[in-house]
């Protein structure tokens, strides 16, 4: 019966205050429908479809040189990609010419001028198996002939490329998968000696016969048929990395979605519930129960949870297709990605929509529960007793776990704190925590920001700062929504933008070098634009590759870290390592320099690694380098990064030396088109780090998602605070005030709400920010916060429009009632 009641009682509760409950039920709706859609995204990005081979589609069987580095451990085999894939033996490849044909794949980057940015060089003989047919002219038959997809070049034409003027000789269609060039064979041999794959004509049986005979020798060495020759393709494991970066976006805005929705639903309903407090007390003086009375405020959240859960799955399946192809536009996700058909998230969304509103409606149905018979007769507006006990200690604890959280992760491991689950994450505690903290500072927050209108604005500058004052539950209410946006509006392009300038600072530090030289495409610097470099007068030249170094921690995890090979000598005249322990000098074949985010990183150490083409190597440690910001990586001669091009060359100038001179030097030695010399400077800027274009997005969709659920929760409270004061309204009519003074007022009260919500969100992401920038001391990184001043203020503004509107429009069109009959209105 108590249910049956507390359920009747609460239907008409929600058909006569309907107004109340809508911000609460557009909120709702907006949560569940955000969770549908999120979640339909996640379903549909569970597993990539198959993608079928491309470049080899009607090769026989495909031959693949070592591409990964396996390593046994007591919990299975660890896998890495290997940065420099081994060759196909020679003596395999002997074996495979007995059995058929055998044709040498290759490809390389090729750079020409009025050309697709990203064009790629093959051999000839292996257009057939995509396969490319002649669509104009002829195929190559000369070293200087080329055969181009897409129509960009036609025959006849002589093109400029980074691999030498070339002739246009034929057009194949394009395939959509690549812009390519096609040389001569022994062209293409030339310009790219090491073949990573090859094509056999023979019998797949017959050729795995010939690998397996080739021993150790053949180790790693793959045998690809039908739907896997396409992993003889380039990168085909894009679509898993795509997928696996779209699940992190979606997960995080999912988890925000379900933060906020809670954070602004509670707060909805503790407003709600401190404006019926006199009907509480009506319900109480009439009979009513403590636990009725709760029962009756958790069945109103019910119900609005089911009926916002209905809404916002419909919302959901009309919005999830719009996600998907906002994302593909972005290029955050493939442009084969489509929603499918999954119908569990649906669902989980429905019930996300009354668990939400139950968890948000606990502390306030508590708080109704305690209501006395006594208010009943309560008259005076003033808030008493603004902060119960349970909330000030919850709030505090919060607080304090916030801050030893921090303090734990500063002194264990500070790099923790520059990842981006947990700079999305650790905000969320801080906000939660001065968020319950909230009506404690509202008052002395008001009082100090509304001093200055209250000296200036005369009576109207007064009430602002009294109201405001003495309304705390109205004013944190408020306050809440703007809060969470502003912090996280700081906080996330806050912590991108400073790791952006530490690795700046980094970059900006670690280079000496008067001059670098970068080449045109991916192959490098042949030996001969070296030797033309190191003859260029008054230089030392610094020649770096990049390459990788894999570490097995722990036993059990295979690490893959960044190396950069280079002579020891000619590196410390144009790079300032940030050496910690040891002499970087001292590097030589059989050492490396590591960081401090190696387990083992003493100088004089010996530790096992596989060397980028996947060479097992035991080195010594002759340096240890700062952590850094993780991109310190590691130092190994050439001998120890096989195959690796020169991707870099540092030149620093002698004494007495002309940096002009230099420079017109280093630009003849390159020649047109062969690479781009730069100042130490201009190569800083240009390569200065930035945030990746998935976490953009995701960092958009979240403060998107924060922003929306900050309109609705300042409107819906707006509304129901400047109707609950009518009265109140019509009374400073009847006082003499001026219709546009009683407007001007109301607006004057949002905008300090606003402000106060924006110097407590602002005070968050400081303090966040400020954690971060504790990490990257501790770190070695001197750098300074980055706030993002356009992101705030943007936010900041966008809320004090929201709340100005909210509130204007309801109090103009409680005036045009009369102020007489609005006065002597009933509750």
């Amino acid at each position: 019966m108590l249910r049956v009641a507390a359920l009747s009682v609460a239907l008409r509760t929600l058909r006569t205050r309907w107004v109340t409950f809508l911000g609460s039920f557009v909120a709702l709706s907006l949560g569940v429908a955000l969770i549908a859609v999120l979640g339909l995204a996640l379903a549909s990005s569970s597993a990539a479809p198959g993608r079928a081979p491309e470049r080899f589609a009607v090769a026989p069987v495909v031959v693949k040189g070592a591409d990964t580095l396996r390593v046994p451990t007591s919990i299975g085999v660890r896998v890495q990609q290997l940065a420099r894939p081994r060759a196909v033996p020679h003596e395999v490849v002997a074996r495979l010419r007995k059995l058929g044909t055998v044709v040498q794949d290759r490809s390389f980057a090729v750079r020409a001028r009025g050309g697709p940015d990203d064009m790629v060089g093959h051999p000839w003989s292996t257009a057939a198996f995509a396969p490319y047919r002649i669509d104009a002219g002829r195929a190559p038959r000369a070293a200087g002939e080329v055969v181009v997809s897409g129509g960009w070049a036609r025959p006849g034409e002589r093109v400029r490329t980074d691999r030498g003027t070339v002739l246009v000789v034929g057009n194949v269609t394009g395939r959509g998968f690549e812009h390519a060039v096609f040389y001569t064979d022994a062209r293409a041999a030339r310009l790219e000696p090491v073949s990573t794959q090859l094509v056999v004509d023979a019998d797949a049986a017959a050729v795995r016969a010939a690998v397996r005979g080739g021993g150790s020798l053949a180790g790693g060495v793959r045998v690809l048929t039908g739907a896997g020759r396409r992993h003889a393709d380039a990168d085909p494991d894009r679509d898993g990395a795509a997928l696996t970066a779209m699940n992190a976006m979606f997960g995080t805005a999912g988890g925000v979605t379900a933060f906020v929705s809670v954070f602004v639903v509670a707060s909805a309903f503790a407003f709600s519930v401190a404006q019926r407090r006199r009907e509480f007390g009506l319900l109480r003086t009439a009979g009513a129960t403590p636990g009725q009375v709760r029962a009756m405020v958790v069945a109103e959240a019910f119900l609005v949870g089911v009926a916002a859960s209905a809404a916002g799955c419909v919302l959901g399946g009309y919005g999830a297709p719009r996600l998907a192809a906002w994302v593909v536009e972005g290029g955050a996700a493939p442009a084969w990605f489509r929603i499918g058909g999954a119908v569990w998230p649906y669902g989980a969304a429905f019930a996300t929509g009354p668990v939400v509103a139950l968890c948000g409606v606990v502390a306030a149905s508590w708080r109704a529960g305690r209501t006395g018979p006594v208010q009943a007769l309560r008259e005076a507006s003033v808030d008493g007793r603004t902060m119960t006990r349970g909330r000030l200690l919850f709030g505090l604890g919060l607080l304090l776990t916030a801050v030893v959280s921090l303090a734990l992760a500063l002194l264990g491991d500070p790099g923790d704190l520059l990842h981006r689950k947990t700079y999305v994450s650790r905000p969320m505690l801080l906000i939660t925590a001065v968020a319950l903290l909230a009506p404690a500072l509202v008052g002395p927050l008001v009082r100090l920001l509304a001093r200055p209108a209250a000296r200036s604005a005369g009576a109207v500058g007064m009430l602002v700062r009294e109201n405001a004052a003495a309304g705390v539950r109205r004013t944190a209410a408020i306050a809440a929504p703007v809060l969470v946006t502003v912090a996280l509006a700081g906080s996330l392009p806050g912590a991108t933008a400073t790791l952006d300038r530490a690795r700046a600072a980094e970059l900006r530090e670690r280079t000496t070098a008067a001059f670098v030289v970068t080449p045109a495409g991916a192959a490098g610097f042949d030996a001969a634009a070296l030797r033309r470099l190191r003859e260029v007068p008054g230089t030392v030249v610094s020649a770096t590759s990049s390459s990788a170094v894999y570490r097995l921690e722990d036993g059990v995890a295979l690490v893959r870290d960044e190396a950069r090979a280079a002579d020891p000598g000619a590196l410390a005249a144009t790079t300032r390592l940030p050496v910690v322990a040891g002499r970087a000098g001292g590097l030589d074949d059989g050492s490396i320099v590591v960081n401090e985010e190696w387990r083992q990183h003493t100088p004089g150490q010996r530790v096992r690694v596989w060397l980028g083409d996947g060479t097992r190597r035991t080195l010594r440690i002759v340096a240890v380098m700062a952590a850094g910001t993780g991109g310190n990586g590691v130092y190994v001669t050439p001998r120890n990064a096989a195959g690796a091009p020169v991707d870099r060359v540092d030149v620093a100038l002698v004494d007495g030396a002309g940096p002009g001179t230099v420079a017109a030097g280093l630009r003849a030695a390159v020649g047109p088109g062969g690479g781009q010399v730069r100042s130490g400077d201009q190569w800083v800027r240009a390569g200065r780090p930035e945030t990746n274009g998935t976490t953009r997005t995701g960092i958009l969709l979240v403060l998107g998602i924060a922003l929306l659920y900050t309109g609705i929760s300042v409107a819906n409270t707006m509304v129901m605070a400047t109707s609950d004061r009518e009265r109140d309204l019509a009374v400073l009519r009847l006082a003499g005030a001026t219709r546009w003074q009683v407007l001007r007022l109301v607006a004057a009260e949002a905008l300090t709400v606003v402000a106060v919500g924006a110097v407590l969100g602002l005070l968050v992401a400081a303090a966040d920010l400020t954690g971060m920038w504790a990490a990257l001391e501790l770190l070695s990184v001197r750098t300074t916060i980055a706030l993002p001043w356009p992101a705030l203020g943007t936010t900041v503004g966008a809320c004090a429009v929201l709340a100005v509107v909210s509130s204007v429009v309801p109090a103009a069109v409680a005036l045009r009632r009369g102020a007489v009959r609005s006065a002597g209105m009933r509750e």
